[in-house]
């Protein structure tokens, strides 16, 4: 039975604040940061903006898109690493909020920054097995970063929903597979606000470790190679690392780029990869195929094959991804502290 993604929605806050502003308060080089990390600067989410409002404004995006009764969405699952309850889930605040329930299978997922894809996987299974006519999967994040650390340049705020059925599908999700160790090199304890990392740690051992085992598993199973592929998209921590690790497994830079949404808004964690992809969905024609691998710390990579149809030039998601990045409105060190109530006060 095809099964895929028959509509999609993507929040990215228009508040910006660059690298070199965060540097500047710090007495650090932004400029410098920023080439290194390939971070120009980071959406903020604003004072009323948190990552169960970007999961709702992209869950209704998703909906308007695929043209559908939110009646028929059988399941809702929302990945985040910032969800504003510590006890109470955003699946369903969305549920609510998009009209779904309540005859409908809802929870939060938590796996770092590849929450949202799990949720993805989860409701291709619900489909395929012909339990729900549609599943809702959201990966939503107003990441946190400790004043002054090097997460502080990068972590950021975004959404994106994926709606995934079997009628009118615009991009087929062929094959899936995942590659997941216990290796700690990012975490945040109960009642700690800010997270921690294991700095080069987070590299090698861990991202990317996990993203070429999956890709290359997917490859062997498949029995392909990036050559088969006209787009991928990696979990993009920051702006370095896709290309890196697309060079590794065989992939030009032209593959890459359309996906790579982090240099111009940061690392929005459970929304990175599916951002990415809703870009190459933005532009991509009938017959064009899309690896997406993600990745989320503690450890795991979700890799897809994905084969686009020609139902997706027949219906853009609106706003695109481009027109939600020329969106944007700068502000300094101190409204961004305000808004992200880094002052105890707050």
């Amino acid at each position: 039975m095809k099964a895929g993604i028959i509509g999609y929605g993507v929040a990215i806050p228009s508040l910006r604040i660059t690298a070199e502003e965060i540097g500047r308060v710090w007495g650090k080089d932004g400029k410098r940061i920023a080439a290194g990390l390939g971070v120009k600067e980071k959406a903020v989410a604003a004072i009323d903006e948190d990552s169960a409002t970007l999961a709702v404004e992209s869950a209704r995006r998703a909906v308007k898109h695929a043209g559908i009764d939110p009646q028929k969405i059988g399941a809702i699952y929302v990945g985040s690493e910032s969800k504003p309850y510590a006890v109470k889930p955003t699946a369903t605040i969305v549920e609510d909020a998009i009209m779904a329930g309540p005859k409908v299978m809802a929870a939060d997922y938590e796996f770092a920054c590849k929450a949202g894809t799990a949720a993805i996987q989860n409701c291709l299974g619900l489909v395929k097995s012909g339990m729900v006519e549609a599943g809702m999967s959201v990966g939503t994040d107003t990441a946190q970063g400790r004043p002054g650390d090097a997460l502080e340049f990068s972590a950021s705020s975004g959404a994106a929903a994926f709606l995934i059925g079997k009628e009118n599908i615009i991009a087929e999700i062929t094959y899936t597979c995942s590659f997941t160790t216990d290796t700690a090199d990012f975490w945040r304890r109960q009642h700690e606000e800010f997270p921690q990392h294991a700095g080069r740690f987070t590299g090698e051992p861990g991202y990317f470790k996990h993203v070429t085992n999956a890709a290359k598993m997917m490859f062997e199973e498949t029995m392909t190679s990036s050559k088969d592929f006209d787009y991928v998209v990696f979990h993009q921590p920051n702006g370095k690392f896709p290309v890196r690790v697309g060079k590794m497994l065989g992939f030009e830079p032209e593959q890459v780029k359309q996906g790579l949404i982090t240099p111009f808004i940061g690392n929005t964690y459970s929304g990175a990869a599916m951002i990415g992809l809703s870009s190459v969905l933005d532009v991509a024609k009938e017959g064009d195929r899309v690896m997406v691998v993600s990745y989320g710390s503690g450890a795991g990579s979700d890799a897809f094959d994905i084969t686009v149809t020609k139902e997706n030039e027949k219906r853009k998601s609106q706003p695109t991804v481009a027109e939600l990045l020329a969106r944007k409105e700068y502000i300094d060190y101190s409204i961004y502290v305000k808004h992200r109530r880094k002052l105890k006060s707050l």
